[in-house]
């Protein structure tokens, strides 16, 4: 709007009921009439002065501000300081029309800023204790650092080993006497490990193992590696391999009709103690022969239905250069797929795997037909300056980068946890997508799983206080993922929806569409 313009306050439309109410509320006559003393009223004129003397809205807010201050606290009116009604009303007119979109002052004074107040209150306590409750392995590097250099001398790596994948395998820690040369536990939790690996494989890589927390007890990163005794403790009939019964080829997973998994490899750079195929890992790694994939891939072939194909394991990423060009090529030549994706943890326990060519590989894939990559991410201290920068670069070469988490306790069943997580991966170049329930089918680790009530409260306390495409779908896998959000829908009033807000628990009426106008099919151009 030009300058001259600012006086033309005809052309402005009437108060709002919120200024109108405020200059009412203003104007109210004290139960003690007050005397302010000369210089106050100088303050408070001079405060009026420079509010309508320019072009801005917050000296004007800032004296409406202070004259409600005044009021409240009995300290006089606006007549009381040589301001009249006609002068307040000038000047929120005068504010209407120097905010481009018209807000009042009424508005921004007794609506906008208490809410934003609220809103405030609202993550202070979180914003006071994600650094010291949930920091992240950006916060943390200096220490991750000092692990590293550590760890390099107790396994004798240099940096050419440390930075590459081959190198990150040949000293993986295997071995609960490994594992005693680099963490510092008590040679009875170590007799407990040595029990659970008796049975299940424990692989960390040492890039892994460094962002473990000296110290630390339950440290997150170290519960996800290193198993503990209640995977023995918790035995008990475990349900059938994950998606036994929805096998229909070799290599294939299907649970839905218009995708399938491919589980490509049994192979990960690090085990997780919360793995759904933990007990059917073996302990080999494998990568199949293509005659194997060649059925799963028929199978794709003859169902020109399916157009989604997931490539896992185990981990995609572990999958040799050559396979992984061989397989998202054939992929990319059955006319009816037209997505595919990538399941993989490695940028976050081996990042030095995600080398030129593997981004070279992706890119060429993702030209062709959209590829996505599908991640598990589940504390901050997984997001270093390493992982975030392969993100990055993954991001760049893909369609998008997607988290998958899951919730366990003593990680990320807290809001603080929950909130960070979410919040550092999304700087991480990564979109929260899902937050599983842990699986009830393996007993070995009934002892990470979380009330699905609890689950439910973290990702509804996440609406109205952190970024919508931070905050993941709830779900659980029982058939398929299945989800878990409640409902914000209360009841229904007439023709109106009783909403509430899950961030403040506030109920609010929404008009639903009239179901008559919805239902009728002459309407637009067909009128």
């Amino acid at each position: 709007m030009h300058p001259e313009h600012h006086d033309r306050l005809e052309d402005n439309p009437p108060l709002d009921g919120y200024t109108t109410e405020l200059l009412a509320d203003l104007a109210q006559p004290l139960a003690i009439p007050a005397n302010p003393d000369a210089e106050r009223r100088a303050e408070v004129r001079s405060l009026y002065e420079r509010a309508a003397g320019g072009q801005l809205t917050a000296p004007i807010i800032t004296l409406f501000s202070l004259l409600l201050e005044l009021h409240r606290e009995g300290k006089g009116t606006p007549a009381d300081f040589g301001i009249s009604t006609a002068e307040l009303e000038h000047l929120a007119l005068r504010h209407q029309q120097i905010d481009e979109h018209m807000v009042s002052v009424g508005g921004r004074l007794t609506r906008a800023l208490p809410i934003a107040a609220a809103a405030n209150r609202r993550v202070d306590e979180y914003l006071a204790e994600k650094g010291t409750l949930a920091p992240s392995g950006i916060e943390l590097w200096h220490k991750i650092l000092a692990n590293k250099a550590r760890i390099m001398a107790e396994l004798g790596m240099d940096e050419a080993a440390w930075n590459s994948f081959p190198g990150q395998i040949r000293h993986a820690v295997d071995s609960v006497d490994t594992l005693a040369r680099l963490i510092d536990l008590p040679r009875a939790q170590l007799e407990s490990i040595a029990k659970v690996t008796a049975s299940y494989r424990m692989r960390l890589t040492p890039y892994y193992t460094s962002l473990i927390m000296p110290g630390a007890v339950n440290d997150p990163v170290m519960l996800q590696s290193v198993p503990t005794g209640e995977m023995i403790e918790n035995a008990g009939i475990e349900i059938p391999p994950v998606a036994a019964d929805h096998s229909p080829a070799r290599l294939v997973d299907q649970f839905y009709p218009r995708v399938v998994t491919i589980k490509a490899t049994n192979m990960c750079a690090m085990y997780c103690t919360h793995c759904l195929r933990l007990a059917h890992i073996g302990r080999r790694d494998q990568v199949y022969a293509k005659e194997a994939y060649g059925e799963a891939l028929d199978y794709i072939r003859a169902n020109d239905r399916i157009r989604d194909v997931l490539i896992t394991g185990g981990d995609a990423f572990v999958l040799p250069n050559s396979m992984l060009r061989w397989l998202l090529g054939e992929l990319d030549a059955i006319d009816h797929v037209r997505l595919k994706r990538l399941g993989t943890r490695i940028p976050v326990t081996a990042p030095m795997r995600v080398d030129d060519e593997l981004l070279d590989i992706l890119e060429e894939s993702n030209d062709r037909k959209p590829i996505r990559v599908v991640t598990q991410i589940n504390t901050a201290q997984e997001i270093t300056p390493v992982s975030r920068d392969t993100f990055r670069r993954l991001s760049k070469r893909t369609f998008t980068v997607l988290n998958q988490a899951v919730l366990l306790k003593g990680i990320n069943d807290s809001r603080v946890k929950m909130w960070k997580l979410c919040e550092t991966v999304q700087e991480a170049y990564v979109r929260p997508y899902y937050l599983f329930n842990c699986s009830y089918r393996n007993p070995q680790f009934a002892h990470f799983r979380v009330p699905l009530e609890v689950g439910r409260d973290l990702v509804e306390s996440m609406y109205g206080n952190i970024s919508g495409d931070a905050i993941p779908r709830y779900i659980a896998t029982a058939g398929g993922k299945i989800p878990l959000h409640r409902s914000n829908v209360v009841r229904r009033s007439g023709n109106d929806i009783i909403l509430i807000k899950p961030w403040s628990e506030e109920e609010v009426s929404y008009p639903d569409a009239d179901p008559e106008v919805y239902a009728n099919a002459r309407f637009a151009f067909n009128r």
